[in-house]
């Protein structure tokens, strides 16, 4: 790893090493002598695909800066878009070392396993020589959501809390908050029962229910078949079949038969409630809650079909970063832009958290402090916006972006002012030409807290 000063660095993490600029800083050296194009394509559902392209230094000349780098960007692209094959064209090294990364055994079976399971497919990883065959795009958008008439229920499933929504012609006539902890139940009846009971009170607020929106944690082939989602990671595979697979069906069922449901990954919902106050696509939304979701709306504004799980996406290059306790890999999203990271940051702020209580907790406890005047809480604050504006830079390599939208529970208060601004910063004295055109944006503080759940309502078509 080898990356230059950094003109916004991080006050809580002097060991940070954003992507954006080692990326930067590859391609302005292997500018100075002869390049071999370096290819990487990966296949997801119905032959859809996409890739990314380095012009490498030939091999035998830096190899393992160029390895560790294309193994990043591989990395960050397959968890950006989804897939279950990739094609490798340019280098026969790096070809080898994610043939052996990506397998049950490897390096990245979390990640092998994971993608497998949800294309249900075997996850393989292939060479190609002819580079044409590797450099193309095919993707797959839908227009969803947007729809304001009738009477409707939009339900936002947290980490940490459930949200849901009453909403009459656009209106929204009731929300609320309830606290659960579904990460830490076994029973697939008791999420059914907590979804269930959300509906019920929304319904109870209106006349009639016409359609269902629900914005979930997790990964969706089709309306509601729920092929993955950390959300329920404790319901044994056994029982998740039954209990968990079309556990929203099943929910809006007993509010009435045949009520138009739609399901939608909460991060493209975050998207989706950007683009409909802006009234403009171009869209990335995140989420930063009890982990960090992240979507996309096009400039058309429809959604892409891509899975866009930027918790997984590694945003920091230092090798000793703090490693994700599910995927078991270092630098990634959820550790920067969730309550773990502030949690993370919490001790080097001078500011002692209780292990007794759970993360949204200690949370409130660094929220406390913000609101009190903490200095440490407000460089808690600034570092994980200098992580979130460098983290921009490397989304806009794989994004055409022209708003970032942010939302979730850790933007809430005076801390989401700061990291925003913090964020601004980073674009404008790192990335001036991204600052020319990405406009950053956090809603009011109803809608950070809501806002989801309102924009879920509006998917299903009545």
């Amino acid at each position: 790893m080898k990356t230059m000063g950094l003109k916004v660095p991080a006050p809580l993490d002097r060991d940070f090493a954003p992507l954006s600029v080692t990326l930067r800083e590859y391609e302005r050296d292997a500018a100075k002598g002869p390049t071999v194009p370096l290819a990487v394509n990966i296949e997801r559902e119905e032959g859809c695909c996409d890739y990314f392209c380095l012009d490498a230094f030939p091999e035998g000349v830096e190899d393992e800066r160029t390895l560790d780098l294309a193994e990043r960007m591989t990395k960050a692209l397959l968890w950006m878009r989804g897939g279950w094959k990739i094609t490798v064209c340019g280098s026969e090294k790096l070809f080898r070392k994610l043939a052996a990364a990506y397998t049950p055994e490897g390096e990245r079976h979390f990640d092998f396993k994971f993608m497998g399971d949800v294309y249900d497919r075997e996850f393989t990883v292939v060479r190609e020589d002819d580079m044409a065959r590797v450099k193309v795009r095919r993707d797959r958008a839908q227009s969803i959501g947007r729809h304001l008439n009738g009477c409707r229920i939009g339900f936002d499933a947290g980490g940490s809390d459930r949200k849901v929504s009453a909403v009459i012609d656009g209106e929204t006539v009731y929300s609320e908050e309830v606290v659960w902890f579904p990460k830490l139940q076994s029973d697939p009846n008791y999420h059914l029962q907590g979804i269930v009971e959300a509906f019920r009170t929304a319904a109870a607020h209106m006349p009639r229910v016409d359609g269902i929106g629900v914005s979930s944690a997790g990964v969706y082939i089709g309306n509601d078949a729920t092929k993955d989602i950390s959300l329920f990671r404790s319901v044994p595979k056994e029982l998740f079949e039954s209990g968990i697979r079309h556990i929203y069906t099943d929910a809006a069922a007993q509010i009435g038969k045949d009520i138009p449901l739609a399901v939608a990954n909460d991060g493209d919902v975050t998207a989706l409630a950007g683009a409909m106050d802006l009234g403009e696509g171009d869209v990335l939304g995140v989420a930063m809650g009890t982990s960090e979701a992240g979507g996309y709306v096009d400039a058309d504004m429809r959604l892409m079909g891509w899975l866009t799980e930027l918790a997984f996406v590694p945003v920091d290059d230092f090798p000793g970063s703090m490693r994700d306790e599910w995927s078991g890999d270092y630098g990634c999203g959820v550790k920067y832009f969730s309550q773990d990271a502030v949690i993370k940051l919490a001790p080097a702020a001078g500011i002692p958290l209780d292990e007794g209580l759970s993360p949204a907790e200690k949370l409130k406890v660094v929220q406390a402090e913000m609101d009190a005047g903490s200095p440490g809480a407000r460089k808690i604050y600034e570092t994980i916006g200098v992580y979130f504006g460098y983290a921009i830079a490397w989304y806009a390599r794989f994004y055409r972006i022209h708003h970032v939208l942010i939302m979730g529970r850790v933007t809430s208060g005076e801390g989401g002012g700061i990291l925003l601004e913090k964020a601004k910063q980073v674009l404008r004295e790192e990335f001036p030409e991204l600052y020319q055109k990405i406009a950053l944006h956090i809603p009011d503080e109803k809608s950070r807290r809501v806002g989801q759940s309102v924009a879920a309502a509006s998917l299903p078509e009545v």
